[in-house]
């Protein structure tokens, strides 16, 4: 048997913190990714092309490649141009709803407060390359950036001696403004810092390697980023009407992202528990990339388990707190409602974690390592900027005059304090002149 059934009561100590205690695996390259920063941030496009000798064994010419991203898209076969079209139309609708508003309002007589909302200048998109092409992951970046108005888009995307023309279509279609041939760790110094030939952005989004990970916490504080992420992880809770081979291979397809990708069912229902294990089993070795999710399966954050109760279910995957969660019971709502701790929910038998992978609308760079417990996934509001404004007319002013006063004494800023009674005495000058 490929994966085991396990009783969820009956995990050890040990069994729980390989569950719960999941991170980027960033800590055993920390130390190069920092001196590869370092190098960047010194040396410019010297380092970078050394290092995309050293570790992508390419020699590139001109790092920027943008125009080779527009002649992909524009050779690309009708059939895949319409798929990258069609999901990156889905990608822009959803994000479009996201989009603020900006608003005023009068909260007490003389007192108007507001939010404005400003997108950043330049985002700059890592897209993975790798062991697979990742056309969706350039919509999924490039694509909120563009609806929040960010002015300039930059990309960075692995080199290889033929780039993926399906990738660099994608990002064509998106709407990037910039193309760059450079991969790794190297790739996020260059964006963080600017090369001779890389503009330097203010923010870095995007999911990649172990080594774009630790790169991006290396860069963090020079330039901001979105989160750190690790390996594609899902949970799935089913219950006795779910369709174990539908289940199982939900399991197969997001473990075939690494072998360090964690997959989980999770079932009230014994039979239920049983026919998934069989399912994963006879399913595992029509996948090509069998070996990898055989892996991934033997992962210590991943598994099968049986609950007592499907309180027991739910209560395990708030404390996992998964960046995919599928939910495919027959209350899927109500068993919604019961979870906070998610990246991104799937409901029903009908909606594989795929859609949203690459089509249905949201997006799929998401938190993982249980940081849904605290943060959401790229949106809209990634690239946007929030300003408060205020306005208070003299008696609004007069009515938070005790207040400020009193609090500012108390912290002993006394220049706080004045600031507002020149104001108001000066008020009150004014009245007593006028009777």
């Amino acid at each position: 048997m490929t994966i085991d059934v396990t009783e969820l009561a009956e995990l050890g100590p040990g069994d729980r913190r390989g569950l719960f205690e999941r991170d980027a695996g960033i800590d055993a390259v920390r130390a190069d990714v920092c001196d590869i920063v370092d190098r960047v941030r010194e040396e410019g496009d010297v380092a970078v092309r050394e290092f995309t000798r050293e570790f992508d064994g390419v020699d590139v010419g001109n790092l920027e490649i943008t125009d080779q991203a527009e002649r992909a898209y524009e050779t690309l076969d009708k059939e895949t141009l319409e798929a990258i079209e069609a999901a990156a139309a889905n990608v822009r609708e959803f994000h479009e709803a996201q989009v603020p508003e900006d608003w005023h309002e009068e909260f007490s007589t003389g007192r108007e407060l507001g939010r404005r909302f400003r997108p950043i200048e330049r985002a700059g998109v890592y897209v993975p390359g790798g062991t697979a092409a990742y056309p969706s992951s350039a919509i999924m970046g490039i694509v909120p950036a563009t609806v929040a108005g960010v002015e300039h888009v930059s990309v960075v995307t692995p080199p290889a001696d033929e780039l993926n023309p399906v990738t660099l279509a994608a990002i064509h279609a998106a709407g990037a403004d910039a193309v760059y041939s450079v991969g790794g760790a190297q790739g996020i110094a260059a964006l963080a810092y600017g090369t001779e030939s890389i503009t330097r952005v203010q923010k870095i989004v995007g999911p990649g390697s172990k080594w774009v990970t630790a790169a991006k916490a290396e860069v963090r504080g020079d330039v901001e980023i979105d989160f750190l992420a690790g390996p594609s992880e899902a949970v799935v809770i089913a219950d006795e009407t779910a369709n174990p081979e539908f289940v199982a291979a939900e399991l197969l397809a997001q473990a075939e992202h690494d072998p360090n990708s964690p997959v989980v069912a999770v079932t009230d229902d014994t039979e239920t528990a049983d026919a998934i294990a069989r399912a994963v089993d006879e399913q595992v070795g029509e996948r090509e990339r069998a070996e990898i999710i055989r892996d991934a399966l033997a992962n210590d954050a991943s598994g099968i388990f049986h609950t007592r109760s499907m309180s027991e279910a739910i209560l395990f995957t708030e404390e996992y707190a998964p960046e995919h969660l599928a939910i495919v019971a027959d209350d899927d709502e109500s068993i919604l409602e019961r979870i906070d701790s998610a990246g991104s929910v799937f409901l029903g038998p009908q909606t594989p974690i795929a859609a949203g992978d690459y089509a249905s609308g949201t997006n799929h760079v998401l938190p993982t390592n249980g940081l849904p417990k605290v943060t959401g996934g790229l949106s809209v509001e990634t690239f946007l900027r929030a300003t408060t404004v205020q306005r208070l007319s003299a008696d609004g002013l007069d009515e938070l005059a005790g207040t400020i006063t009193t609090l500012a004494e108390a912290e002993g800023l006394e220049a706080h304090a004045e600031s507002v009674r020149i104001r108001t005495d000066a008020e009150k000058s004014n009245d007593d002149a006028a009777e």
